[in-house]
């Protein structure tokens, strides 16, 4: 009977003694970001200044979830934004003013201190319809779309990782899928506003947003043709940067990423003046890099008050911006929002 108790007493000992190396032992898992919603709004009453009664609201959510234990490391991002505004005036009132879906995650095994080898994917694309709003009657043209356009991007590469704030990941082998998709009903559907002779919405977005590629045959007058597709797939240098920062109730996360392709097709084209008109790889070869830059700035006080400023600036090779004077040409876009509302940091 001795003997069945001290056995009993011995595996309830070892089982509290487990259990509380068990509690004791730190999660290999966190999670951190932030999410909230940011709305103003304008009222005016004989203003001599002049302007329009308004309302402007946005809501967000960034997540950052990381894995750490051992020699494994994995790291996920997901930012999503929306935002919508109203405005007292007939046309146009209502008018998207903010849509991100960005989606990132890599898996690293750890080969030396602060160092490792890493396969990485992410995905950039919009929610809804994107519109050229110039306060007219005339219906607004479509500019974007879900998956028009999509970035998608999938490499391996090293990363460096001092510490869980900062980053810093080098890929030379980097693949970069971008679409313009635009369905056959779609294309239809909009077939008065964009003239289905001429491709239809479905072209103009993939005129846009750069998916053409030239033919390899010239023509007699030494231009190419242009072939339109709904994705261009190219294989090129990655590099990204990321800073995840907390202090207290103050946190600021940013992101850049960088990349160019490969490709070096500088055939010369002409037109049938002899004029040089560009290259045939349409700016889009190596050493010419897009650039995506976000960054977040939040603080919280009250615990449910957030005050928050995010920017995000963009350069693509290959997509060209109108200016005022409908001037055609691949520029700088930059965005910037300053918000007070309700949100929660986590």
């Amino acid at each position: 009977m001795k003997k069945y108790l001290l056995s009993i007493f011995s595996l309830c000992l070892a089982t509290m003694v487990f259990a509380q190396e068990t509690e004791q032992k730190p999660s290999p898992w966190s999670c951190t970001g932030v999410v909230g919603l940011n709305a103003s709004a304008t009222g005016l009453v004989n203003w001599a200044a002049g302007g329009n009664n308004n309302v402007n609201g946005v809501a967000f959510g960034k997540v950052r979830l990381l894995y750490n234990e051992n020699n494994l490391s994995w790291e996920t991002n997901l930012n999503l934004e929306y935002g919508l505004s109203y405005i007292d005036q007939k046309n146009d009132a209502f008018q998207k003013s903010s849509d991100v879906i960005d989606f990132s995650t890599k898996f690293g095994w750890q080969f030396h201190k602060a160092w490792y080898l890493t396969a990485a994917a992410g995905f950039k694309s919009q929610m809804a319809f994107g519109r050229a709003y110039d306060g007219t009657e005339a219906v607004d043209p479509i500019i974007s779309k879900f998956l028009s356009p999509s970035y998608t991007d999938i490499s391996v590469g090293i990363d460096w990782k001092p510490n869980s704030i900062f980053s810093l990941y080098l890929s030379p082998v980097a693949g970069k899928i971008t679409t313009a998709v635009v369905g056959d009903a779609m294309n239809a559907k909009y077939a008065d506003m964009y003239a289905l002779e001429n491709g239809g919405l479905r072209q103009a977005m993939q005129e846009k947003y750069a998916t053409w590629v030239y033919s390899k045959e010239a023509n007699a007058d030494g231009t190419y043709d242009k072939i339109y597709k709904n994705a261009k797939a190219e294989l090129g240098l990655s590099f990204k940067g990321a800073i995840n920062y907390t202090y207290k109730d103050l946190k600021i996360i940013t992101t850049l990423g960088l990349f160019t392709p490969y490709a070096w097709d500088k055939t010369e084209m002409f037109d049938t003046n002899g004029d040089f008109i560009g290259y045939r790889d349409n700016n889009r070869r190596f050493g010419n890099f897009d650039v995506d830059w976000d960054t977040a700035i939040s603080y919280q006080f009250l615990k449910c008050l957030n005050v928050t400023l995010s920017t995000s600036l963009k350069y693509y090779n290959g997509v060209k911006i109108a200016d005022k004077d409908g001037v055609l040409a691949e520029r700088v876009q930059f965005k910037s929002i300053l918000g007070l509302g309700v949100g929660y940091s986590f």
